[in-house]
């Protein structure tokens, strides 16, 4: 079976100092996989270098026969790859509906002309609506996005995932900061992404 993400002898030094050093690893399509180690052992580095924000210092990263390595992070995201951060990254002003339609009308090709009023997209806005309805998150499509609570914006930020229909997700510490009783309902959202949606998963979480 082809593997949805390779990774070969991957490493980054930093002003001297070895980050990463030869990591290979090859995640098969719809797979989930964990990626642990205590505080500074250099995972959120790792999910750097796969989503673009650093290059590595030596290796390759393959979305499929793809080599991507060389990419900045919006070609990464055009080639498959779609990652959250552990601090919030959503639009603050804009309401729930507007950030999903983003990734939506980005995803579909359309133009990002800001003359153009972006909601004559219909397959665009519906596509909105039902990834912010598979998690949970319909009843507050209009709602700005800076007034939900830290768990609704974990779940806000996998919504866009969805909407960006990219077949590869980052998920760096989703948990991190949300009460108790909010994980069980965000762990099966997480769990759908690989049953539900086919997405394959690599997912860095203390929980």
């Amino acid at each position: 079976m082809n593997s949805a993400l390779s990774v070969k002898d991957l490493s980054l030094n930093i002003g001297g100092a070895k980050i990463l050093d030869g990591i290979t690893l090859d995640v098969a399509p719809n797979e989930t996989l964990g990626i642990i180690g205590p505080n500074g052992a250099g995972k959120t580095s790792f999910f750097n270098l796969l989503s673009g924000i650093r290059k590595p210092s030596r290796g390759q990263i393959l979305v499929g026969s793809k080599d991507v390595t060389d990419l900045e992070p919006h070609e990464r995201a055009r080639a498959g790859i779609a990652r959250t951060f552990q601090t919030s990254s959503v639009f603050v002003n804009l309401t729930c509906l507007e950030n999903v339609r983003i990734a939506a009308q980005a995803a579909n090709g359309h133009s990002m002309n800001l003359t153009k009023n972006a909601y004559k997209y219909a397959e665009v806005v519906q596509t909105a609506h039902d990834c912010l309805a598979k998690v949970g998150l319909s009843a507050r499509a209009l709602q700005r996005a800076g007034s939900l609570s830290h768990g609704d914006k974990r779940r806000l930020e996998i919504a866009i995932v969805l909407a960006s229909k990219s077949d590869i997700v980052l998920l760096d510490e989703p948990m991190a900061g949300m009460s108790v009783e909010n994980v069980p309902e965000l762990v099966e959202i997480i769990r759908a992404l690989a049953t539900e949606h086919k997405k394959t998963v690599l997912i860095v979480e203390h929980h």
